[in-house]
C-alpha cells in the first residue's frame, strides 16, 4: 500500500499563514529599506559628479538638490555629518526608523551611510 503524499489542509493553513505574516512584515519593513537606499544613490551620485569638494553648505545643498528627486522623508540636509581629513571628505548620514509592525510591537532599523572609500 502507497502513502498518500502532500500537505494536509492543516498544514496548508499554516504554511499559507506563514507566509501571509512574513509578507506583510516585509512589506511594512520595504519603504525604510527603499529609503535606504535612495540615499546610497545619491550619495554615490554625488561621488560620481564631485559635489564633495566644496565646503559644507555646498555639500549640503547638493544632497538637498537630488533629495527633491528621490523624496527622501528621514534625511535632509541639515543631517548630514561632514568633515574633512588628509584632504578627504567624508560625509556620513545616520537615522533610525521605527515601524510599528503587530499591536504594541515595534521594529527600529537604524541605518548609516557614509562616503568613506
Amino acid at each position: 500500500m502507497r502513502h498518500q503524499r502532500g500537505l494536509s489542509p492543516l498544514g496548508l493553513i499554516v504554511v499559507l499563514g506563514l507566509l501571509g505574516f512574513f509578507g506583510v512584515m516585509g512589506a511594512k519593513l520595504l519603504p525604510a529599506y527603499i529609503e535606504y537606499f535612495k540615499v546610497k544613490k545619491i550619495f554615490s551620485a554625488m561621488e560620481q559628479a564631485g559635489d564633495l569638494n566644496g565646503d559644507v553648505r555646498s555639500i549640503r545643498a547638493s544632497y538637498e538638490r537630488r533629495n527633491t528627486i528621490e523624496d527622501v522623508g528621514s534625511v535632509h540636509g541639515n543631517d548630514l555629518e561632514v568633515s574633512k581629513a588628509g584632504g578627504e571628505t567624508t560625509v556620513t548620514a545616520a537615522w533610525s526608523v521605527k515601524v510599528p509592525m503587530v499591536y504594541n510591537a515595534s521594529a527600529c532599523l537604524d541605518f548609516v551611510v557614509t562616503t568613506a572609500k
